[in-house]
């Protein structure tokens, strides 16, 4: 059996498809499924390390982006566009899969518009509130629609979508309470906030900290992570800041966490500060109360959606980005202190939020809907 993998840009999109692969892989084994072949399609591999642990073939595929708004790379784009179906119908012609599975995301287009020529069925997923725009096309052709949020159900036919949640990779899908503070050498004693700008870090997030972290470390100890392109920046800054305080030790700031430190931050972690992208659905999994500051809606057409949706399951608070001004994110975390009862309140909404066999109900429809193709 081949299946085939595309989507990209963010690990928004990369990582639910190595859940996916992952569950895909244990199914089977379990049904002694033989001589599967897995293939991600897209125009860049974003984690090489992630596509061999998982035996996946990567293959480039040349891809353009569509900005809303105006710009002349909009045209350059197009022929990326262009050049990319044919690729991709090149590609898939020979390899042809029994299903492509698409996250959505401009590197999905070309792959999915060639898998819709060649007759090959198609199995889709989205992460948010408000579907990307290629998911929206794909759906109406879509073997399978699955979604993250119930909010999403209104943008595809009924028949063939079902709510399923995010898939989520084994490695951080649960938290390790166990040694985690020992890990990253942090007090037991010291309610530990755990900060995730998303995998490229949020220059908004990391000022918002950086503005309240001398206060903070009175009380709390803050693990940060900043995103590579402005690690030097924050450090640089948080050093200046806390060169004679007291507890500027309860400060650890990293450029990337790997999902081995995720792991063990969580499991330290007292409560989340996070965007609104897919690491929502991992904060719910380890049933921590969050505080979730979205993209503003001008530049992201969904974070906010995705931020208020959570949020009103009770498990998190949101901040916009707007009103982040000084003490603001402090006030919010000390009313987490203020009041044990609403904390608990919420982390057991996290826990009920939270869809822990998504990636394998996906993982089944793509090895029947497989099999139903090689027929």
């Amino acid at each position: 059996m081949k299946i085939v993998f595309t989507g990209g840009g963010t690990g928004g999109h990369f990582y639910p498809i190595i859940a996916v692969s992952e569950a895909v892989r244990a199914i089977a084994d379990e049904e002694k499924v033989l001589d599967l072949q897995l293939y991600y399609l897209s125009d860049e591999p974003y984690d090489t390390d992630a596509l061999f642990e998982q035996g996946i073939e990567f293959r480039s595929i040349s891809a353009g982006k569509q900005r809303l708004y105006f710009s002349f790379s909009n045209f350059v784009d197009m022929f990326k566009t262009g050049l990319g179906i044919l690729e991709a119908l090149f590609t898939l012609f020979f390899l042809y899969p029994d299903v492509v599975f698409s996250k959505g995301g401009y590197a999905a287009f070309p792959v999915v518009f060639a898998a819709r020529i060649l007759g090959i069925p198609v199995v889709l997923h989205d992460s948010d509130s408000v579907p990307g725009r290629v998911n929206i096309w794909a759906g109406k052709f879509a073997k399978r629609v699955a979604l993250s949020y119930d909010e999403a159900s209104s943008f595809f036919p009924k028949e063939t979508t079902a709510v399923t949640g995010q898939p989520i990779r084994e490695i951080v899908r649960e938290k390790k309470p166990e040694g985690a503070f020992e890990y990253l050498k942090l007090d037991h004693t010291v309610p530990t906030i755990l900060v995730l700008g998303g995998s490229l870090g949020a220059e908004a997030i990391n000022n918002a900290i950086l503005d309240d972290l001398s206060e903070l470390l009175h009380k709390y100890q803050v693990v940060h992570q900043t995103g590579k392109a402005h690690y030097k920046e924050v450090s640089a800054r948080a050093a200046a800041d806390l060169a004679m305080h007291p507890n500027k030790g309860r400060y650890l700031a990293f450029p990337f966490l790997n999902p081995l430190a995720v792991r063990m931050a969580s499991g330290a972690a007292w409560i989340v500060i996070s965007r609104a992208g897919s690491t929502i659905f991992e904060i719910a999994s380890w049933g921590i109360p969050s505080i979730i500051i979205p993209i503003p809606k001008k530049v992201s057409r969904d974070q906010e959606s995705n931020a208020f949706s959570y949020a009103r399951h009770g498990a998190a608070v949101v901040i916009k980005q707007d009103n982040l001004s000084k003490k603001v994110l402090l006030a919010e975390i000390e009313r987490f202190s203020a009041d044990p009862a609403r904390y608990e309140k919420m982390a057991n909404a996290a826990k009920a939020f939270a869809s822990p066999d998504a990636a394998k109900k996906i993982a089944q429809s793509l090895i029947e809907i497989g099999f139903s193709h090689e027929k």
